[in-house]
């Protein structure tokens, strides 16, 4: 189905001119749990990967004492499906037994956890994007991304992602059974297959990425006088949080747009190979919204879903989680995309 965030609290730039100039496009991409294919937009599902290229591994050493209990991707996939049993069965009988044996028994034996391996660990399909969909800066002749992850941390305490950029009609004889790691670190490196339904926002910078007068415009409560103050408080304490949380930057998944700081200030993005601005590429996110950002909930986001998919109480549709509830932005050299590109968690 199709997604539409509503129409913004206000219009930031009747209020400020000067941030008109600096509007950009998102792509917000709501992904929602789904059966995609290799030839869909997707979430953690299936890649249109060629038969006669090797699978990528991660070849690095992983500290075994992070995650004493590692779990494979079979066993995660087995406990939400009985997670996601046990709550439509309570949703339907609030008596009914909150585990069956069966459930029971999958959870004894689970919880114990597999063998750590010190082999090299075959990456995991994150997401696939496809130009036709959803809109992302790529090198000529490159119609689609695959981008992969090592589901283990490295030298900062998030999965080590990997891009592929292809071209989709080269690719006639598909790879039907790529290899997976025998354990994953956290559950939440294992992403639930989703597929995408991209809308087209209007973005405009971060708080901290203004310069200092417009900042000091935006917390200046007396610049939105034509405004009912019972009017923004219903969103914010203040009209400088309202700016940050509500008008400027979208939370989720998204492509392009302006990239969201939080907890740190912006760093720089020079591309590690040529030093031009890299720009935001695909944001990993945690959750489709949090407290502070409700009112970019999609108007057609049912209020108490039946049956509640997994995550949905939160927005965390894909049941990734980068560091406690942050973003993994990716972002990308846009003279040349299949430079190194830049991670940062935000």
């Amino acid at each position: 189905m199709s997604f539409t965030t509503p129409p913004r609290p206000f219009d930031i730039t009747a209020l400020f001119p000067r941030l008109a100039p600096l509007a950009r496009t998102a792509t917000r991409l709501h992904p929602r749990p789904g059966s995609p294919t290799v030839h869909d937009s997707s979430v953690g599902g299936p890649l249109l990967w060629p038969a006669d290229e090797p699978w990528p591994y991660c070849e690095e050493q992983h500290d075994s004492r992070v995650e004493p209990v590692v779990h494979s991707p079979d066993d995660i996939r087995i406990l939400r499906r009985d997670q996601a049993a046990a709550e439509e069965r309570l949703r339907l009988d609030p008596r009914a037994p909150a585990a069956t044996p069966e459930e029971r028994e999958n959870w004894e034996r689970i919880k114990v956890g597999r063998p750590w391996s010190d082999d090299p660990v075959p990456l995991l399909p994150v997401a696939q994007l496809y130009a036709r969909d959803v809109p992302f800066p790529r090198p000529s002749g490159a119609d689609l991304l695959q981008i992969l992850w090592c589901p283990f941390d490295h030298e900062t305490p998030h999965p080590k992602t990997a891009l592929f950029w292809r071209s989709a009609a080269t690719i006639t004889d598909v790879l039907d059974a790529p290899p997976e790691p025998p354990v994953v670190q956290s559950v939440y490196y294992l992403p639930e297959p989703c597929l995408f339904s991209p809308e087209q926002v209007t973005e405009f910078p971060h708080f901290r990425e203004l310069d200092k007068e417009l900042r000091d415009q935006l917390d200046d409560t007396s610049n939105w006088e034509t405004i009912d103050p019972a009017r923004y408080q219903a969103y914010a304490y203040d009209p400088g949080e309202l700016y940050r949380n509500n008008l400027s930057t979208a939370p989720g998944w998204k492509t392009g747009g302006w990239t969201r700081w939080d907890p740190t200030d912006p760093v720089d993005r020079s591309c590690p190979e040529c030093g031009t601005e890299a720009v935001p590429l695909l944001t990993i996110a945690s959750s489709e919204w949090d407290g502070g950002s409700g009112t970019w909930i999609a108007e057609e986001e049912p209020a108490n879903p039946s049956p509640p998919p997994l995550g949905a109480q939160n927005g965390n549709f894909t049941l990734i989680d980068i560091v406690g509830g942050y973003n993994l932005q990716l972002h990308v050299c846009p003279a040349n995309p299949s430079h190194p590109h830049i991670e940062l968690v935000q």
